[in-house]
């Protein structure tokens, strides 16, 4: 292939390089004509991200806690704490809880432009976003009446661009206009959505600081939808779903085991101080032991942490040791340590993490050879005092989907009082 550049011009070569230099500059810039402050308004934000053609909007609302401005990410009950706001000249950074993702944005009184962030996609991206103060609206502010209810339980089958399928459950709670739900998979649900219907066409939302959702969907027959899900840049699904309050999934605790001639589980992997630990050391002897394969990225480990990380705390004194096993993005183990360590500080955590290398299912399953796969992060195996595998459960179903969350929580205590009150 010739390299048509090497014969140019030198005059134009150096009008092209200035005129690319200002191409890049507005696309990574907010407009620097508008006027910019570093101060957020209290109250509530519209907050538009702008991807795939769609918009993918969330609330987020600004408080002053102790001479500070603090945001919470708003999705139905769920409000997610964003504490680290930097000043960067005329900017502002705003660290996206524990994921590696950022808000930097520009103010301007009673508006924001900026852009998302992603720092641990395979390729890091931004995706722009706007955002409008005293707006409580997710989607439109005066909503056509609801000519359809889409409350309820629905069988639901997405498929990807190419044609894999998987199957869901939805759940939807509609009051007029107003909705709340989401839907569960054998690998996790998808947590805390809000949204609307306007007259037939529902439309839902989530922004958990890491991952932007967009689901839509309109009836074709008395009992069935069809709907649209875009996840991000550039993921998209489509789904059909029926009416069907009788809708399951593969049981959790079917999906992941052990291999034939396994009885129990090796490795040693290196804390976060660098210091190796194995599942044999005597720590961990006559003990229950809880290990949770993770990743800092991952919503449905946070929410599994945010549940295991007390529970520890009242029950490690009983016999009980919990160890995070954290895939992370980074193959790099000090990135991969100081991910792991954030999750940590904001959870609370108490048990033992270590890196147990990277966010890849396939990876995860060559590091614990004794399972027949890993099919999504969490998955939680229980070992009891004797060191014998008892129980995997694949997936977690987090308190977004309510009765399931609910069901989990009363598995999940009695399957512990059964192992803590072995001797």
């Amino acid at each position: 292939m010739k390299h048509h550049f090497l014969n140019t011009p030198s005059s134009l070569i150096l009008f092209l390089a200035i005129a690319v230099t200002q191409i890049l500059s507005s696309c990574t810039s907010v407009d620097a004509a508008e006027e910019s402050s570093t101060s957020i308004q209290t109250g509530t934000w519209r907050v538009a991200l702008q991807a795939q053609g769609q918009e993918i909007p969330f609330i987020m609302e600004a408080e002053e806690t102790e001479g500070s401005t603090v945001l919470y990410l708003i999705n139905g009950e769920e409000r997610i704490l964003l504490d680290d706001i930097q000043q960067q000249g005329d900017s502002l950074k705003i660290a996206l809880h524990t994921f590696d993702a950022d808000f930097i944005t520009r103010v301007n009184g009673d508006k924001m432009k900026g852009r998302f962030v992603k720092h641990d996609a395979e390729t890091p991206y931004a995706v722009p976003f706007v955002a409008a103060h005293g707006q409580q609206n997710r989607f439109a502010a005066n909503p056509a009446p609801a000519t359809y209810n889409f409350d309820g339980k629905w069988e639901v089958l997405f498929t990807d661009k190419e044609g894999a399928s998987y199957k869901a459950i939805g759940v939807f709670k509609q009051d007029d206009n107003y909705v709340t739900g989401t839907f569960l998979t054998e690998t996790g649900d998808y947590r805390y959505l809000e949204g609307q219907v306007e007259g037939a066409q529902l439309k839902l939302s989530t922004f958990d600081g890491n991952h932007a959702y967009l689901f839509t969907a309109q009836p074709s027959g008395d009992s069935t939808l069809q709907g649209d899900f875009y996840s991000g840049m550039s993921d998209y699904e489509s789904w059909t779903a029926r009416r069907n309050e009788q809708a399951q999934l593969a049981g959790a605790d079917t999906l992941t085991y052990l291999k034939p001639g396994y009885e129990e589980l090796v490795f040693t992997f290196p804390n976060l101080e660098g210091e190796q630990v194995a599942l044999s050391d005597p720590k961990y002897n006559d003990k229950v032991v809880l290990v949770q394969l993770l990743g800092s990225w991952c919503p449905n480990c946070m929410d599994e942490t945010k549940f295991l990380s007390p529970y520890y705390d009242e029950n490690k004194d009983r016999g009980l040791e919990i160890i995070g096993l954290g895939f992370e993005r980074s193959p790099e183990f000090d990135k991969a340590a100081a991910r792991l360590q954030k999750m940590k500080d904001r959870f609370d955590i108490d048990y033992d993490l270590l890196v147990a290398g990277v966010s890849d299912k396939e990876a995860a399953a060559k590091a614990l050879p004794a399972l027949n796969h890993v099919m999504s992060f969490p998955t939680t195996i229980f070992i009891g005092r004797d060191g014998k595998v008892r129980k995997i459960h694949t997936g977690f179903s987090g308190p977004g989907t309510g009765e399931y969350y609910q069901a989990w929580v009363a598995d999940f205590n009695k399957t512990m009082e059964e192992l803590l009150a072995e001797k």
